[in-house]
């Protein structure tokens, strides 16, 4: 593993399924699909034959009730929902990661990406890996059986149940949102597309030290992290907040909006051999709902995605607490008021913007050389009514993770 070195400059929420619409982001399907969108008007025979090359590598499959809705490239309207997951899968794992150790696979990454009807926002809802609520109902993955309805688990037992459809119904249950699109993928896939896009530059506000992922830093400042580090940067949660899940959610968006701000500011999607990499790397370490492995299908995401302004691409926590009782003990506990309010604003397409000081314990706005003090009016966090009491920031904003001292 490249040493990553310093850069210079030291309950049950509501479900609206009522209000909700079903119509044909993460950060990751915006980089693959305009990369293809990019081949294939680059040269078309020559992009036609990598095109089919890479779609074909990918695994998919068919979410509870899909239906394929798009026909063709700039078909997609409306509003439209992702969820993203990452799967603790140990094959071909580092062995400080588990090696090829047995035991069941977890949906230990659940994001929920919502593009608005007017492709102007996007809000990504991480929920956190040990939130206690109720599984649905879920086929098996050959489809031979049924799972039962279970109350009081964790969300990442979804995906032992019925994989990826399952932990898509799970998320639809939870949030009222429609989702029409899915995409997993492994630690392994996470380590090479962090290399495959050069790096993220990811602040620390003093220096971590986690011995259960092994990541270290130092001191603070700023670091470029690919491969295994980058994997560990976004596991930790050991080395940074509060050593609990919601501490390294908060660090995981220092990461995200980092990443998107690099897609936005150096070119990443000009780089052919960037653009072959990203999806190559793609191909081999992705499950994709059926909806989603059409190529027409990322091309016309990502002609959405693209323009979308940094400080309107915003990453929250699903609302929720630590430190309770009886089956939350140990785990975490949703707040259902505060999450209904989330899920209405974004249900009916409502802007809003969070506090000034709404990063979580995990992170903090960045210092500018020469501050006194932090800002936090320095950058916006969205627009329209504020969420008091929803944690997370924009892509806008220039954060660090804060360090965890045992």
């Amino acid at each position: 593993m490249t040493k990553a070195t310093p850069i210079t400059h030291t309950h049950e929420s509501p479900r609206h399924a009522a209000l909700s619409v079903r119509r044909p982001w993460g950060t990751f399907m915006r980089v693959v699909g305009l990369s293809l969108a990019i081949a294939l008007v680059s040269s078309a025979s020559i992009a036609g034959i990598l095109a089919w090359k890479i779609t074909s590598s990918f695994d998919s499959v068919f979410l509870a009730g899909e239906e394929i809705k798009l026909s063709g490239v700039g078909a997609i309207e409306g509003a439209f929902n992702v969820l993203i997951v990452g799967s603790d899968t140990r094959a071909n794992q580092p062995g400080r990661f588990g090696g090829d150790a047995a035991g069941g696979t977890l949906n230990d990454v659940n994001i929920v990406v919502h593009v608005s009807e007017d492709h102007s926002r996007a809000v990504a809802v991480s929920v956190p890996r040990d939130m206690v609520i109720p599984i649905p109902s879920c086929p098996s993955e050959d489809g031979t059986s049924m799972s039962s309805a279970m109350a009081a688990q964790p969300i990442n037992v979804a995906l032992s149940y019925g994989g990826l459809a399952c932990a898509v119904l799970t998320a639809e249950a939870l949030t009222g949102l429609t989702i029409d699109y899915a995409g997993l993928i492994t630690f392994s896939g996470v380590a090479s597309l962090a290399t495959a896009i050069g790096g993220v530059d990811v602040c620390v506000n003093a220096a971590v030290d986690d011995p259960y992922t092994g990541l270290k830093f130092p001191e603070k400042g700023t670091y470029n992290i690919s491969g295994w580090e980058a994997l560990a940067f976004l596991r930790s949660r050991h080395g940074v907040g509060d050593g609990s899940d919601l501490g390294r959610i908060s660090s995981q968006q220092v990461y995200l909006s980092s990443l998107v701000r690099k897609v936005q500011d150096e070119g990443v999607l000009l780089d052919p051999a960037k653009i072959y990499g990203l999806a190559s790397v793609a191909a081999n370490s992705m499950t994709l709902s059926n909806s989603l492995s059409s190529l027409d299908t990322m091309v016309a995401m990502a002609m959405v995605l693209k323009e979308i302004p940094r400080e309107n691409i915003v990453f929250v926590q699903y609302p929720s607490t630590t430190g309770l009782g009886g089956v939350y003990a140990g785990k975490v506990a949703p707040l259902p008021e505060l999450a209904d309010a989330l899920f209405t604003a974004i249900v009916n397409d409502q802007p809003f913007q969070l506090d000034k000081d709404a990063t979580g314990v995990g992170s903090e706005i960045e210092a500018q050389p020469g501050d006194s003090e932090i800002d936090p009016n320095a950058e916006q966090t969205g627009s329209g009514p504020i969420l008091t009491g929803v944690k997370g920031q924009s892509a806008a904003q220039n954060t660090c993770s804060v360090s965890y001292n045992y």
